[in-house]
């Protein structure tokens, strides 16, 4: 299967707009080792395959299709090598991007869970303000581990599991989190079995992903923060990594503690990376450590084989 980052950053992208943190303001005065990131989305297809699917529509989505030539084939007069929407989550930026889609002239195939469909027709809308465009043909994702499909993405199979981590900030149960506000994706090529486990927004450890980890060639996870008082730190917020559904990499029971623990055989790479994370500086120590344990930092661009 090939897999395209088609955007590696956290909300806001990097450098935010508003943002002169040491990273945001260094990249700009370009005295900061570091590349600009838009925000978080994959794309994935079988190695045989013209289409794809896309997992999650960032609000740079544009900007995404135009720096990939694989979702604008040109087969037609109106045509797009999107064959449908995986999301992860409602959060915004990994969902907004569907108004970016709106001139579509069929139903948008979508794929989310119940609570996800809630998130965006309750507490943010997108999906009843797309009724007055394209609309979407929505397809329920099971949350019982079955497999599924995309048609027209030809050789992949999905599987969904439910984490530990916390719905969008407007979702009706943002204090009362429950299975389906975000999941991770085990994603598999039929013909050779290889599988990559992708999980953009990962808030706690348990059993079931390590799992889940354990199991693939290639993990995508969240890269969020570096510290779990970052935000506070930065003076920024009040709240920790882990407060907002977001795994740390470092410190006790961090992300890289997490990924020390798989076989070696595993391929890993953080990907959802804010602004604010010193790895974005690539001649940073907390890079340096990371390329120490053989973790990799995803960037806008990335071409991955499985």
């Amino acid at each position: 299967m090939q897999i395209i980052v088609l955007g590696a950053s956290a909300g806001g992208g990097f450098p935010q707009w508003n943002c002169n943190c040491t990273n945001c303001a260094g990249v700009r005065k370009g005295i900061v080792k570091a590349v600009a990131r838009t925000q978080s989305s994959i794309c994935v297809t079988g190695d045989h395959c013209q289409d794809w699917a896309l997992l999650n529509t960032s609000p740079d989505i544009l900007q995404q299709i135009k720096a990939t030539p694989e979702l604008q084939p040109g087969r037609k007069l109106r045509d797009s090598g999107i064959a449908g929407v995986l999301l992860v989550d409602g959060q915004i930026d990994h969902s907004t991007g569907l108004y970016m889609l709106r001139e579509q002239k069929q139903l948008l195939p979508l794929w989310c869970t119940d609570p996800v469909y809630e998130d965006l027709t309750q507490g943010n809308p997108i999906l009843k303000v797309l009724e007055y465009f394209c609309g979407v043909e929505l397809h329920h994702v099971p949350l019982d581990g079955a497999s599924f499909e995309i048609p027209q993405v030809e050789g992949i199979t999905f599987s969904v599991l439910p984490l530990a981590s916390k719905a969008a900030p407007y979702s009706p149960h943002r204090e009362h989190s429950v299975d389906g506000d975000n999941i991770g994706l085990t994603i598999t090529d039929k013909a050779s079995g290889r599988r990559l486990f992708y999980a953009p927004g990962l808030g706690a450890r348990d059993a079931a992903v390590l799992r889940r980890m354990r199991e693939a060639d290639c993990v995508m996870v969240d890269g969020t923060f570096w510290t779990d008082d970052e935000m506070i730190g930065w003076g920024l917020s009040d709240k920790t990594a882990r407060d907002i559904g977001h795994l740390p990499q470092s410190g006790a029971g961090g992300m890289m503690e997490w990924l020390s623990e798989l076989p070696a055989h595993v391929r890993k790479i953080l990907i959802h990376i804010n602004n604010t994370n010193p790895i974005l500086d690539e001649e940073s120590p907390q890079r340096a450590e990371l390329e120490r344990l053989g973790i990799e930092v995803a960037y806008d661009g990335m071409r991955i084989s499985i």
